[in-house]
């Protein structure tokens, strides 16, 4: 017989995160396992070893599942979310053909362009333009340089893989197929996409967000420690998990993620569209739209610049600096994807920070600056203006952080008790489960744990500061 909780991992760059959760959002366990950085063979490439993945998601899983202080009774479901654009090329059993081509790797600009002359029509009715960071450009520069390596491949994102070898069926979820050409209006793969050598049969079948779409095999469950049969749910990107797990549900209200990278969704009853390709809109599982982003400014930037500092010690030194006139749009490698979409974007400093704190807060404070730049832009083409801005993500446990972010947003901005993106994806296991529908979800387990109002002192210094920030953005080819 189920149990009354659910299983929600999450596989983001740095590690895999498994989480279970009761109907009502009480966290019962959790486990975190480590992955090795992504490589780069080549300047603009970035890559992972998919595989490791699996064996990561396993380990997490099964510590997860020791760490219950109930045993007896299988999950009622598990899902699993990824990153964004990542392309993972496997073969008929689910094997990884090479490792995967990350999100912010920007080797396909060339197929990108050309898609957006194919796929024209299904750009100009969703709102959107492929760039390089999209998951078919990728796939088609496989299809292409490495066809040997690739033959017979199917193409799909980190969630899709591991729901494979979960439960054998090579199901992808809306949000996951967004950036792989798959047409959200019509619910289906874009006849034209023969015409660039990806037939239907090297793409998985999509399903909506949370459809329980298999379960899980003997063989996985050997290495998982998860039960045969539990049933699996199609994960969506971990940006639109974080999203059910910030506790925004109704238009005027918006989540950011602050994870490695920075993601950021309105929810909007209306399609909005970006004739720039800066942003795109994911399908709510239940008929709303998401207009959003992702920008590559986040965690890695502290990661690559602040390793084996104490953050928190940091954060209280960076507090007292805060706001900070020395500007900072914190890229740790080379190109942008939202708000502009620019391969050549590199990090700007515009003064030499005197200490690691100044440098910390300038960091801090350039996320947020880019934070309100993207929630700016989805108002300027439509999208709801901002009320409240809920927040999932490692970087939602720094007070300093929240607060800087209302001031500089001018909203509230909302922690809530498990601000990450595996619990979203229990939220979404949960959704067909334990619950009738995710909004109902959502309520029963997403808790407000703080709010941070804006500060008028220092919010009129912030608005200064941004102003100050957008024209050094400007001067340097990003409008």
């Amino acid at each position: 017989m189920p149990g009354d909780y659910v299983v929600g991992m999450d596989v983001g760059t740095s590690g895999v995160r498994a989480v279970a959760v009761d109907a009502r959002g009480e966290m019962l366990a959790s486990a975190e396992e480590p992955l090795a950085a992504p490589r780069a063979p080549q300047p603009g490439w970035s890559e992972q070893d998919a595989e490791a993945w699996s064996r990561a998601l396993a380990a997490a899983a099964r510590r997860c599942l020791e760490a219950l202080p109930h045993r007896a009774r299988a999950p009622a479901a598990v899902c699993v979310d990824s990153t964004s654009g990542t392309v993972v090329a496997a073969d008929a059993g689910g094997r990884a053909l090479r490792p995967a081509v990350m999100y912010n790797d920007t080797r396909a600009a060339a197929e990108a362009d050309e898609l957006n002359d194919v796929g024209a029509e299904l750009t100009r009715r969703l709102g959107y333009r492929f760039n390089a960071s999209y998951g078919l450009p990728k796939a088609l520069w496989l299809l292409r340089h490495e066809g040997s390596r690739c033959a017979g491949a199917r193409f799909m994102s980190p969630a899709d893989f591991l729901t494979l070898g979960l439960c054998g069926a090579c199901v992808s979820e809306e949000t996951n197929a967004l950036k792989m050409g798959y047409d959200l209006i019509e619910r289906r793969w874009p006849e034209w996409l023969k015409d660039v050598g990806l037939s239907p049969e090297r793409l998985p079948r999509v399903g909506r967000s949370g459809e329980i779409v298999g379960a899980v095999t003997p063989l996985a469950a050997k290495a998982t420690g998860l039960p045969a049969g539990t049933p699996v749910a199609a994960g969506p990107t971990d940006g639109v998990a974080g999203f059910y797990a910030s506790g925004a549900a109704t238009p005027g209200e918006a989540a950011t993620t602050l994870g490695t990278t920075l993601v950021v969704k309105s929810v909007s009853r209306d399609l909005v569209r970006d004739p720039l390709g800066r942003l795109y809109c994911h399908r709510h599982a239940e008929g709303h739209w998401l207009p959003g982003g992702a920008s590559n400014c986040g965690g890695e930037y502290a990661a690559t610049h602040f390793a084996g500092a104490e953050l928190s010690a940091l954060d209280d030194r960076a507090g007292r600096l805060l706001p900070v006139a020395k500007l900072c749009y914190p890229l740790a490698r080379r190109g942008e994807r939202f708000p502009a979409v620019c391969a050549d974007a590199e990090r700007f400093i515009t003064a030499t920070p005197q200490s690691v704190a100044e440098h910390f807060a300038m960091y801090l404070q350039g996320v947020a600056f880019v934070e309100r730049w993207a929630y700016e832009t989805i108002r300027d083409l439509g999208g709801s203006s901002c009320g409240t801005v809920f927040t999932s993500g490692g970087g939602s446990h720094s007070d300093v952080w929240m607060q800087l972010r209302a001031d500089v947003l001018g909203c509230a901005v909302v922690r809530t008790g498990a601000p990450h993106s595996a619990f979203g994806s229990a939220v979404l296991a949960a959704s067909r489960t334990l619950h009738a529908g995710v909004s109902e979800a959502a309520r029963a387990m997403v808790r407000v744990e703080r709010r941070f109002e804006p500060r008028p002192d220092r919010a009129r210094r912030c608005d200064e500061l941004y102003a100050a920030f957008r024209r050094e953005c400007r001067d340097r080819g990003m409008p």
